[in-house]
């Protein structure tokens, strides 16, 4: 059995060769990120990841879109908020998105992964939502 992390590199090479040019390689970027974060996660991480997908499925944002966006927050040094990890973290996982078909389906996939993970999160939307 392949590792999640293994899992997400395939999944990489998916996003990263797709000739969309939203730039969906960010939206897995920011949803691997907050459904794996633990204790040992850094602020900045996850405070991006969970920007990420905020600003992709409240905001309707792209991938481009929001990696604009992490790099506009990157020139402020600032103290980072610590947020609040649930115990599940999203029902939908990188090896459901790769289980669907590639092309449109598992496009699709990637955003039900965003909204899953990011419904995980719901104690914080009110917290990234005014950080951002």
């Amino acid at each position: 059995m392949r590792s999640e992390q293994d899992l997400f590199h395939k999944l990489s090479y998916y996003t990263l060769s797709h000739p969309d040019p939203s730039f969906i390689h960010q939206h897995i970027v920011d949803a691997f990120a907050a459904q794996r974060a633990d204790g040992k996660t850094k602020r900045i991480a996850l405070t991006f990841a969970l920007v990420g997908l905020y600003l992709h499925l409240e905001k309707g944002y792209t991938g481009r879109r929001v990696q604009l966006a992490h790099m506009e927050m990157a020139r402020t040094k600032r103290d980072w908020p610590a947020i609040e990890l649930p115990d599940e973290r999203g029902d939908v996982t990188v090896s459901d998105v790769l289980a669907a078909p590639p092309g449109a389906e598992r496009d699709s996939m990637i955003d039900t992964w965003c909204a899953s993970v990011w419904g995980a999160y719901k104690q914080s939307h009110a917290q990234i939502a005014r950080l951002v």
